[in-house]
């Protein structure tokens, strides 16, 4: 059945593009919310009735670890929709939906058990192009749910396979240093939010900021993971920093936690294990936004692959724990609020370059409202930027000096 499914699907692309070129439509489909709802149905399934503006090739499937319903589309207008105006089913626990690319959208339907695809159907207006789309699912057991879930693969919808080779640049220390800046989050994932603001929002602004100190500053090469407001996976933000030869990656976020007891910011290295249960939580958190959006790096390395990537993490691991404690120093030196455990370690699959020194930085949080007044103040971020550079050049240059020593 899920093959069948999959099949159909791409069938579809070719049949809706075909319809609209001979349309000749323009602009983007909106979903047009007084037409569009999910509800529950008889025997725990749900329907979702999406209504839109003209016909799109589009596809559906089920993921799981967790359980949702992923639906992909060549590209929507989302605005004026909201969760709360769509969702009216008591077997779905959250929605999403937004870009996760240039030309592409995305709406995630967070299941509140194993529900499988049933019928999918289109409906096209001949006199005005416009389309009604209804999926319907039903519950299944998680055996039946875990056969028919998976994404298909199709290249006219996904990205092409990441390049593992990494571009050839000079050593810190013989140039420009080269700084790969990661703000978290983009496009179907805001990250956290609260009074109005969202994470993905911020840390872009500060990424920005971060990026006009350093070259002001002289010295430094700048590359960002993203510049503007989309989706990129995490495999992909670390293929980045690879093709574009980075020395040091930097992961920016500000994030939430539940219990509101962490304040200040924190610097992270990567660990198999976590210092501590909020550092666990925060992986947790970090790598969930990613599954949610359909791109799971859990599984990705084999046996051998494993070894050799132990083997370069051996000399990179001493090199980003200097690094973190020159980040660590550099922004309390301006004053900054630090948590009172500034360096910490986690399982972050963002961090996992084996051979670039990586850090990810949590700004503040936002559920502190001390932290969240200093992120959302522009001359505190552009300080706080100033002792990143700080750190930076003071890192490059110990870790020139200890790489002389090595070389000798």
């Amino acid at each position: 059945m899920s093959r069948l499914i999959k099949i159909w699907m791409v069938a579809l692309w070719s049949m809706l593009a075909g319809m609209a070129q001979a349309q000749e439509l323009s602009g983007l489909a909106r979903v047009e919310v007084g037409r569009s709802q999910i509800t529950d149905t008889r025997g725990g399934g749900i329907e979702l009735r999406l209504g839109l503006t003209q016909g799109v090739p589009y596809r559906v499937y089920t993921l799981e670890a967790p359980e949702r319903l992923v639906l992909d589309f060549r590209e929507v207008d989302w605005r004026g929709v909201t969760q709360e105006a769509l969702l009216n089913a008591d077997a779905v626990e959250g929605l999403r939906f937004g870009g996760v690319r240039p030309g592409w959208s995305r709406m995630v339907v967070d299941l509140a058990g194993p529900l499988a695809i049933e019928t999918v159907e289109m409906v096209l207006d001949d006199s005005t192009g416009a389309a009604d789309l209804t999926v319907a699912l039903s519950a299944v057991s998680a055996e039946r749910f875990t056969e028919v879930s998976g994404a298909p693969y199709d290249p006219r919808w996904d990205l092409p396979p990441v390049s593992g080779m990494a571009k050839v640049t000079a050593l810190p220390g013989e140039g420009p240093l080269r700084v790969m800046l990661d703000p978290g989050h983009g496009g179907i994932d805001p990250g956290a939010e609260r009074d109005g603001y969202n994470e993905k929002e911020l840390m872009l602004s500060f990424a920005l900021e971060l990026k006009e100190t350093l070259l002001r500053s002289g010295g430094f090469e700048v590359m960002l993971t993203r510049d503007e407001d989309r989706f990129v996976s995490l495999e992909r933000r670390v293929a980045l920093a690879h093709e574009q030869g980075a020395h040091v990656f930097i992961s920016l976020h500000a994030d939430a936690l539940a219990a509101g007891q962490a304040h200040g910011a924190t610097v992270h290295l990567l660990s198999d294990s976590a210092s501590d249960a909020a550092s666990a939580k925060l992986a947790e958190r970090h790598d969930r936004d990613d599954i949610l959006s359909g791109v799971d790096l859990t599984g990705q390395d084999d046996v051998v692959a494993d070894v050799l990537l132990d083997l370069a993490r051996q000399e990179t691991k001493p090199r980003a724990k200097r690094l973190a404690e020159a980040m660590v120093e550099g922004i309390r030196a301006t004053g900054a609020p630090m948590n009172k455990r500034p360096l910490r370690h986690a399982g972050f699959s963002v961090l996992k370059a084996a051979d670039i020194p990586s850090v990810l930085l949590e700004v503040g949080f936002m559920s502190s409202p001390r932290d969240l007044e200093n992120l959302t103040n522009r001359q505190w971020r552009i300080s706080v930027a100033a002792g990143i550079r700080d750190a930076l050049r003071a890192w490059a240059r110990e870790d020139a000096a200890l790489s002389q020593l090595v070389r000798q």
